[in-house]
């Protein structure tokens, strides 16, 4: 079964890659498939997971609740930021993104997000935290919804695509970036460069790496599909498909 969520996203890398002028040719890869260690996993799904994986020229880790499945994708965002293969976080995505670079950079082996692990470490292993508003014992009605504006860091990679200061873009989601740790992220080279500040605080939106040790490796807590168009591709997509242009292409 494809959700709406699922169905948005293939319909904006499908509005970029008509944009681009490129063949759009999606490979579904179960996420907990790259996971040895699940226990749903085979040697067999293993290996074919990892051979797609490794086979794409750009990878998308889309939103999603729930732990099944997040080892998988902190995996592949590792493989796409050290293989330099163009790189697009959505929501989990970009939460998984800040916890895969908690670890592996910071060093922080068992940073986590507090969704899915308790009794982590405060301000140190909590890379993802539930936010400050939130209502652990009433959930229905109670996620970050709807159009929020996220302001953009002049000279970022975001910045450039979307070419304006300010965006407003659409949100769902109960848990998030987890600001104490974010001046650490940043010194080990992990930006944070959309940002939107409200009754709560400041809150992180949009996180890349720097262009000239990725060609695209951008993640938003917000969710770029739902505003893509087919004569107006949304811009965090189409710059992941024009960087899959270009790496293919050197």
């Amino acid at each position: 079964m494809i959700s709406f969520v699922d169905l948005s996203v293939v319909k904006a890398l499908t509005h970029s890659a008509i944009a681009t002028k490129q063949r759009l040719k999606i490979e579904w890869i179960v996420a907990s498939d790259l996971d040895i260690n699940d226990e749903n996993t085979s040697q067999e799904q293993h290996d074919d997971a990892w051979a797609r994986l490794k086979s794409s020229d750009g990878v998308v880790v889309p939103g999603g609740f729930g732990m099944r499945g997040f080892e998988g994708k902190v995996q592949a965002i590792t493989y796409a930021r050290e293989s330099k293969t163009p790189f697009l976080g959505i929501c989990l995505g970009m939460q998984a993104s800040v916890v895969e670079y908690s670890r592996n950079i910071l060093n922080r082996p068992n940073a986590h997000s507090s969704e899915f692990k308790e009794d982590l470490e405060a301000d140190v292993e909590d890379a993802i935290i539930f936010m400050p508003e939130g209502d652990r014992e009433r959930m229905g009605g109670t996620m970050r919804l709807g159009l929020r504006e996220t302001i953009l860091r002049s000279g970022s990679i975001a910045r450039k695509y979307y070419g304006a200061e300010r965006v407003n873009e659409r949100h769902r989601h109960r848990y998030e970036v987890n600001p104490a740790i974010v001046s650490d992220l940043e010194a080990a080279g992990l930006h944070f460069v959309g940002r939107n500040t409200d009754e709560s605080g400041e809150r992180m939106e949009i996180v890349e790496l720097d262009g000239d040790t990725h060609p695209y490796f951008v993640a938003s807590q917000f969710h770029p599909e739902f505003t893509s168009r087919p004569e107006k591709p949304n811009p965090l997509f189409f710059g992941l498909l024009e960087a899959t242009k270009a790496t293919i292409s050197q």
